[in-house]
């Protein structure tokens, strides 16, 4: 796996757990939704700027996205849509 994959997986990893959607994330982060999604996959290089904000919005260390999981594979996606039901 390489860096962009790891970190991708990471970023996903970090997002479902703490239950934030893309779109949530990309605003916090102030990225755009499909380029979390491009991240997520390991399509992208973000700049160490960009990991810093996402990292922010995940509220982790930086560090925290170049951790190797071995179970990050198995990451259930959350409910569809957009909008939390209260």
């Amino acid at each position: 796996m390489d860096a962009s994959e790891l970190v991708g997986r990471n970023i996903r990893r970090l997002r479902v757990a703490r239950q934030i959607s893309q779109d949530d994330l990309a605003l916090s982060a102030n990225v755009e939704r499909a380029y979390v999604g491009y991240l997520e996959r390991g399509m992208r290089n973000p700049t160490v700027a960009t990991l810093a904000r996402l990292a922010e919005a995940l509220d982790v260390h930086i560090g925290e996205l170049f951790v190797a999981i071995d179970h990050a594979e198995g990451i259930k996606p959350l409910r569809p849509g957009r909008r939390k039901k209260h």
